[in-house]
């Protein structure tokens, strides 16, 4: 800081003082009210007096008559720059990429945004030259500096993402197995890739057991449901599948496709001498103490053999309704359903939309210690205790079908039946309804009331339909916004259209500005958006009739019937997830 050309005497008046000859700091903090002038002038005595060369501002922390934040918006004032109390707010994570992770840590820096040529930057010392003239080599562009509080921009640094630790562990792993092949020649036998993998008497993993370990480790720890790998010309790629959006994590040479292959082969209990046709097989593995299952499917291709490797949690499936994502009063009218003594549920969606879990979450409802559950299902997803889970087998003739028939001779009261796929078991469903049991099951329909004309198609009478359906309750599965970067948005004027009459109602719509803790994406997790539709009279004398999608329809509208997109847009105003993320949801 730039000493004052004199100095007043301590406990000078204001009236007396020329403001110009002081520190423009000093001015600043003075002019917030946050110091007198007398206790400037008692700082600039310290300073003067002290040894060590301290700066104005540290004299007056170490004074206490000021914090840290008070100080940086002083500082901020005096150089005529911005004050950014949460950078966290106004992050962009891509523009965040174009300085390395090193520097930012290393000098406490966070790129903000990009204003065409100038890339903004927050950090706590402004003043630092230096600093300046690094960003701007390394960007290639001009740097303007905004002062954020120091506790803010550490909280930033922290949260990296994990993608390049991830790929730099795998890339350790890689060059540990390349040394074994100094001529960089790295096509194995059987027996070359069993000793890679250190054998089965061996103490050491060798690095290809390292590799999938590590993949797997990584996937489960990421949270991806899916591990796909995937030999192309002349290279590999391992993406994760998580929150429903696949991302790369590692690049393995190409040549290393038929060991990774066979490992996983081995693993799976598969053939590894049979490359010619596709294989299935199941991996129980253990990480961090916690079961996991690994469904495992490999398909022969033009380089080579694509694996994927379905991650089951099974800790991940025994949720409580009321973590799945419905607003209250959505909640307490499916709760209202399910305590039907009998009749038939839907839950209905494409695929990967968390109808199982749904489902898995309405048995662990149940008070199973006092009644008969059990399921057919194909396959068994999670362990549920005190439930009877079957699995089909259609090769030995064990079909939904005939093993509801025989289910239906253990004396049941709730039934789960994985998913109605013909006419034979839709019969058989929804006589179990009628005579007095609680079913459960799926349908791929695109919304609730095409519930209805599914089974009508597959041959079930409207008046059976009408008397055993208890309710339909359609999903999909959408990201929710990162509570560790949550931040209010404000809508442009396509997004207010986009939104309708919601984007005049009362809300805070969120995003996220990007950390570690969603790998920069500003979206983690996923919750469910529901419509759910439960015939009532009216509608039943509808399904008697013509049972016309079109008349159902109205009649719904007419209700009030909230439907996916309202759902979706609710969680929008609630600060839940973002209208983009609805609208992809809702168009499928």
């Amino acid at each position: 800081m730039n000493q004052p050309e004199q100095v007043n005497e301590i406990g000078a008046s204001p009236m007396n003082v020329d403001m110009r000859a002081l520190p423009r700091v000093g001015q600043a903090l003075i002019e917030d009210g946050a110091i007198t002038i007398a206790q400037l002038h008692e700082a600039l005595r310290r300073q003067t007096a002290n040894s060590e060369r301290l700066l104005l501002g540290e004299v007056l922390l170490q004074m206490k008559l000021v914090d840290t934040t008070t100080m940086l918006k002083a500082v901020a004032r005096s150089l005529e720059i911005t004050f950014v109390a949460e950078p966290s707010a106004e992050a962009d994570a891509a523009v965040m990429k174009l300085l390395p992770e090193a520097m930012r840590r290393e000098h406490r820096i966070v790129p903000l945004r990009r204003e065409q040529d100038v890339l903004v930057i927050a950090t706590a010392d402004p003043q630092n030259e230096h600093v300046r003239e690094l960003a701007q080599r390394e960007s290639s562009l001009r740097v303007r500096f905004v002062a954020s509080p120091e506790d803010r921009l550490d909280a930033m640094l922290s949260d990296v993402g994990t993608e390049g630790a991830v790929q730099e562990k795998a890339q350790e792993i890689v060059n540990e197995m390349l040394d074994d092949s100094k001529d960089g020649n790295f096509t194995l036998q059987e027996k070359q890739i069993d000793e890679m993998m250190g054998g089965t008497d061996s103490d050491d993993m060798g690095p290809v057991v390292k590799l999938v370990n590590f993949a797997i480790c990584s996937a489960v720890e990421e949270g991806a449901s899916d591990i796909h790998i995937e030999p192309d010309d002349g290279k590999m790629r391992v993406r994760f599948r998580i929150d429903g959006v696949l991302s790369q994590r590692m690049s393995p040479p190409w040549r290393m496709n038929a060991a990774i292959s066979s490992r996983i082969k081995i693993m799976a209990h598969m053939d590894i001498s049979e490359r010619r046709i596709p294989q299935d097989g199941e991996i129980s593995v253990r990480v961090n103490g916690r079961p996991i299952d690994l469904r495992v499917s490999t398909l022969p291709g033009k380089f080579g053999e694509k694996i994927v490797m379905r991650v089951v949690d099974s800790s991940g499936t025994q949720l409580g309704l009321e973590k799945l994502g419905f607003r209250p009063t959505m909640l307490d009218k499916f709760q209202k359903v399910i305590e039907q003594p009998y009749g038939i549920i839907l839950v209905t969606g494409p695929t990967g939309s968390g109808k199982s879990t749904t489902l898995y979450s309405v048995l662990n409802n149940f008070d199973r210690t006092s009644i008969n559950v059990s399921t057919v299902e194909d396959p068994v997803e999670s362990n549920i205790e005190g439930v009877h889970q079957a699995q089909i087998n259609p090769k030995a003739g064990f079909t939904f079908a005939s093993a509801l028939r025989s289910l239906l001779r253990q004396d049941p009261d709730v039934i789960m039946v994985g998913e109605i796929r013909d006419s034979e078991t839709a019969q058989i469903a929804v006589q179990a309804a009628l005579t007095g049991h609680v079913v459960l099951s799926t349908l791929h329909t695109n919304d609730a009331p095409s519930a209805i004309t599914r089974l009508g198609n597959l041959g079930v009478e409207n008046f059976l339909i009408a008397a055993s359906l208890r309710g339909v309750l359609a999903q999909r599965l959408v990201r929710r916004i990162c509570s560790g970067c949550a931040v209010a948005r404000e809508l442009d004027e396509s997004q207010k259209t986009a939104m309708g009459i919601y984007a005049y109602q009362t809300g805070t719509p969120m995003k996220g500005a990007g950390c570690r803790k969603c790998r920069e994406t500003g979206l983690k997790g996923r919750l469910g958006l529901y419509e759910l539709m439960v015939p009532d009279e009216k509608m039943n004398d509808l399904l008697c009739g013509t049972c016309d999608p079109a008349l159902i329809r109205n009649l719904l509208r007419e209700q009030g019937f909230e439907s996916l997109w309202d759902d979706g847009m609710q969680k929008v105003l609630a600060g839940m997830t973002t209208p983009e993320e609805v609208h992809d949801a809702c168009r499928h």
